[in-house]
């Protein structure tokens, strides 16, 4: 029998002058950098799940959630578990970010055309190719196919 999970988070955006930056967190356990995301708790819309862990696992708030981005990552964190996870994007003009110490070991604004670079695991980037895309930055491309490695984490 499979066990399924689901988390929601945000990619959320910051422009500094001319330049977009997205927060990325380091895993305390498992040591990969990704986006802030959890688990929904009861009664939580996708939304309001993201924004909440936003909240907890980096201090910012006011996060202001883009339409027309949703998009949906699959994959096996163990055997006998399919995860699905949601990601918004999203924008802040809030500078100052607070790490969640018990989950995050660190936590950056780093360039978004940077960013595919320093993310962990295939999904995270092909997400930022979508966001890119979303924003203007980056013409469509075909989604490839997934080979088994690719789609799981």
């Amino acid at each position: 029998m499979i066990k399924r999970e689901k988390s929601c988070g945000v990619l959320v955006l910051r422009r500094q002058e001319d330049e977009l930056y997205v927060v990325l967190l380091r895993h305390r356990f498992g040591g990969h950098w990704s986006f802030p995301k959890g688990h929904v708790e009861a009664g939580e819309s996708e939304r309001q799940t993201a924004l909440r862990e936003v909240r907890e696992e980096t201090g910012l708030t006011g996060i202001k959630l883009m339409d027309g981005f949703r998009e949906s990552v699959e994959y096996s964190p163990k055997p006998g578990v399919k995860k699905q996870v949601v990601y918004f994007l999203g924008t802040t003009e809030q500078e100052k970010l607070m790490r969640q110490e018990e989950e995050i070991s660190e936590i950056m604004w780093a360039p978004l055309r940077c960013a595919a670079d320093l993310v962990s695991f295939a999904n995270d980037k092909r997400l930022l190719r979508h966001a890119q895309h979303r924003l203007g930055l980056r013409p469509a491309e075909p989604e490839p196919r997934p080979n088994r490695e690719e789609a799981t984490e």
